[in-house]
């Protein structure tokens, strides 16, 4: 989509919006995926870096929810207030041509 058009029709943040909310649900993923790996891990050397693997996925997952957060793009406090921001982004998401 032409920049122009993005940045008038207010496209160019949603479109921010999810590539973020896309980066965090794949950090999260991440972080599941390090966790169950610690815990099938029967060596300690593999466990441990396992361990540090997820500490840093975790950190990461937390920049970018507070990323999202300061950006109003994400609730994860307020649940009703994420139900709105969702429903609306699917209104806008099926408003396009």
């Amino acid at each position: 989509m032409n920049p122009i058009i993005e940045y008038l029709t207010g496209m160019n943040k949603l479109t921010d919006q999810v590539i973020a909310m896309d980066f965090l649900v794949s950090a999260k993923s991440g972080v599941r995926n390090y966790a169950m790996a610690v815990t099938e891990s029967v060596s300690p050397e593999i466990r441990e870096t396992l361990a540090r693997h997820l500490e840093e996925a975790v950190d990461m997952y937390e920049r970018i929810a507070n990323y999202m957060i300061e950006r109003g793009w994400y609730h994860p406090r307020e649940v009703s207030e994420q139900l709105q921001l969702d429903l609306k982004n699917a209104d806008t998401a099926l408003s396009l041509p």
